[in-house]
């Protein structure tokens, strides 16, 4: 079991890219699961099917905001380490 100092050492945007990570995964197995009928032959093409590749997208774009915000908190702090 963790304790509150390790807690609260995450990163700033730790919680970004893990939601970023679960929005893509859901939007990545979601079109496979849709696709995979129309693979085999028995359905059309699902026109929704878009939707759901651009979930992946959004995913990916939260997951790389939350990099960003890493990256910067990592520079602030090393900017405050080296003016000491």
């Amino acid at each position: 079991m963790r304790d509150k100092t390790q807690a609260n050492s995450a990163a700033p945007g730790d919680r970004l890219i893990r939601a970023g990570a679960i929005v893509f995964f859901v939007g990545a197995v979601a079109t496979l699961v849709t696709m995979a009928p129309f693979l085999l032959g028995t359905t059309p093409f699902p026109t929704f099917m878009f939707g759901l590749s651009m979930l992946m997208g959004v995913g990916f774009l939260v997951a790389g905001a939350g990099v960003f915000r890493s990256i910067a908190a990592g520079r602030r702090q090393a900017r405050q380490a080296a003016a000491r």
